[in-house]
């Protein structure tokens, strides 16, 4: 019997079922049951909430949500060998958990939820980790069908994620996390609690929607990011140039210096420049 439930240890679940973690997949287990109800407390509270989770290979943190009262667990995995140990779940919380066999990178959960909204939890894989959030943040319309992520990445995406300006993991996914999103992390987890136990420490995450972000059109914002951080050791002067615009009056729409660097602006200041670029080319295509 397990910590949190009655279901057997998930080194057991493994061995029953030959779920040896494949490289290809991004497969990094978490045996830890304590482990996985700690990451699914940081979405509470579950009562009455559907959560969608995206990888749960043997299940550790699908019994964790369940065991903790989430109303509905949408569990979406690729791997077929999964599937009848996820099932085995199924049968112990009855009318609970909806498996979808399926690549997460091009399934909507959306047409599982009807109006409702639902919370995303997971132990992503790592190497689909960044492409998933970015097209979560990028959800339009926005407010989006989710309330609240919480997840987990490499410590060095975590990073990224949670960055504000001149943080030396500053960047584009900053700027992308924190216009949409009020990101933290919470807490690291060492690699030795991994099957196979990855290279890298891994972090746990948490995003909670901004109901309404600065206005700003997400494609023209991506494009000033791209132009500032793709040559991030430059002026802004120089490095938003190539944006068919005079960077000096993309800067002083933001009332910061054109020879700051992009590190040193803040997402308002992005979404500042966003918003002059999107004037400027609406007056070129129609001019008065």
């Amino acid at each position: 019997m397990s910590a949190i439930d009655d279901l057997p240890p998930l080194r057991e679940v493994i061995r029953k079922h030959g779920l040896s973690a494949r490289k290809s997949l991004g497969q990094n287990f978490l045996l830890d049951l304590n482990l996985t109800a700690r990451i699914a407390r940081a979405a509470e509270p579950l009562h009455d909430r559907t959560v969608v989770e995206i990888g749960p290979g043997p299940g550790g943190l699908t019994r964790a949500l369940l065991a903790l009262g989430a109303k509905r667990v949408i569990a979406v995995e690729r791997d077929e060998r999964a599937i009848p140990a996820l099932e085995e779940i199924a049968q112990r919380y009855p009318g609970r958990l909806d498996i979808v066999n399926a690549d997460a990178m091009t399934f909507d959960p959306r047409s599982l939820l009807g109006e409702a909204r639902a919370s995303i939890v997971a132990n992503l894989p790592y190497n689909i980790a960044t492409p998933l959030l970015v097209g979560w943040l990028s959800t339009e319309p926005w407010p989006p069908w989710f309330d609240m992520m919480v997840l987990m990445f490499q410590r060095e995406v975590a990073e990224r994620i949670a960055a504000r300006d001149n943080d030396e993991a500053y960047g584009r996914l900053a700027v992308l996390a924190n216009w949409r999103a009020e990101t933290r992390i919470l807490f690291d987890i060492s690699p030795s609690a991994f099957v196979p136990p990855p290279n890298v420490t891994s972090s746990v995450v948490r995003l909670i929607p901004r109901a309404a972000p600065e206005p700003c059109d997400l494609r023209t914002l991506e494009r000033v990011t791209a132009a500032a951080f793709g040559q991030r050791r430059k002026m802004l002067r120089q490095s938003l140039k190539s944006l068919s615009a005079d960077p000096s009056q993309l800067a002083a729409a933001a009332g910061i210096d054109p020879t700051r660097r992009a590190e040193t602006v803040p997402v308002s200041g992005f979404v500042a420049m966003a918003r002059e670029l999107a004037d400027i080319q609406a007056a070129k295509s129609n001019p008065v």
